[in-house]
């Protein structure tokens, strides 16, 4: 049985570099990877591998700023890096997770400060590199089915869509055991909706906003399993375990195998080129399994 619930983007987030600090953003633009400039950059390790905060949750603390022609860095003790948003080096291979995929190194200004902040990262030091868009990384074609889905340095998929329901569900739970609330940072998602019972989005097909430039159309394709990273502090770096155990309690989702859910991964059916925006309204099509 399916039926239409309206949503409305409560806010809309970007992370430029890879596993480091998010932008909430007014506004933003669909591309064939998700949103512009989402993981569109990467910290490696001396081969080339990606790191990330499950073993650096130092990376939260790297907060940049998306400015008209560059990308601003900061993090407690180092001066402000500016990465030029059309300027690259060299290019080079990169891995992340088991695809190795072309890239391009940013340069030894940026690396240097990588290192600096984060020490040495598997007996060397580390690079910043971005994504090749003329590079298709193809998202499961297990969970996507007939759709072809783009990625950059996501670590699957273009998109993921929360809900602010989920996010009050998990910390009234997390209050009845004592601990404190946290924020939408540690799920670092894409789109967050209002409208959805909590976890509503579990149940989502295709989601379809109108904007003056055409339609927008994601489809949700996969729930999207949960590592450590929301169980660092984005504020102090500090890990705990908190958030994990609470949603051991109530997600465990039988479609991936027992994982611990939360949110959904989306990718683009259409919409390349058009804008959506924090206010957006849309319908979605709900499917009640």
């Amino acid at each position: 049985m399916s039926d239409d619930v309206e949503v409305r983007i409560a806010s809309l987030h970007v992370h430029p570099v890879k596993s480091c600090a998010g932008i909430a953003l007014d506004e933003s633009l669909v591309i064939e990877t998700g949103l512009e400039f989402d993981r569109a950059w990467m910290v490696v390790d001396a081969d080339g591998r990606f790191v990330s905060q499950r073993e650096l949750p130092r990376l939260a603390l790297v907060k940049p700023t998306l400015k008209q022609h560059d990308m601003v860095l900061r993090a407690p003790g180092m001066l402000a890096l500016h990465i030029a948003l059309d300027t690259v080096e060299h290019a080079v291979q990169a891995t992340v997770w088991d695809d190795t995929v072309p890239a391009y190194d940013i340069g030894d200004l940026a690396a240097q400060w990588f290192s600096d902040f984060l020490g040495p990262v598997r007996g060397g030091r580390v690079r910043l590199v971005r994504h090749d868009p003329e590079h298709r990384r193809l998202s499961s074609r297990r969970w996507t089915g007939a759709f072809e889905a783009e990625n950059a340095f996501s670590d699957a998929y273009p998109l993921l869509v929360t809900s602010t329901a989920g996010l009050a569900e998990l910390n009234r739970r997390l209050a009845a055991a004592g601990e404190a609330a946290v924020t939408m940072e540690r799920f670092r998602p894409n789109l967050v909706l209002d409208g959805l019972d909590a976890h509503g989005e579990d149940h989502l097909d295709e989601i379809r906003f109108a904007t003056p430039q055409g339609p927008v159309r994601l489809k949700l394709v996969k729930p999207c399993a949960r590592c450590t990273i929301p169980d660092v502090d984005p504020a102090t770096a500090a890990q705990g375990h908190a958030v994990g155990d609470v949603l051991a309690s109530y997600r465990a989702d039988a479609r991936v195998d027992g994982a611990l859910t939360f949110g959904m991964n989306a990718i683009v059916l259409e919409g390349v080129d058009c804008p959506v925006r924090v206010g957006m309204t849309g319908m979605a099509d709900y499917r009640f399994d």
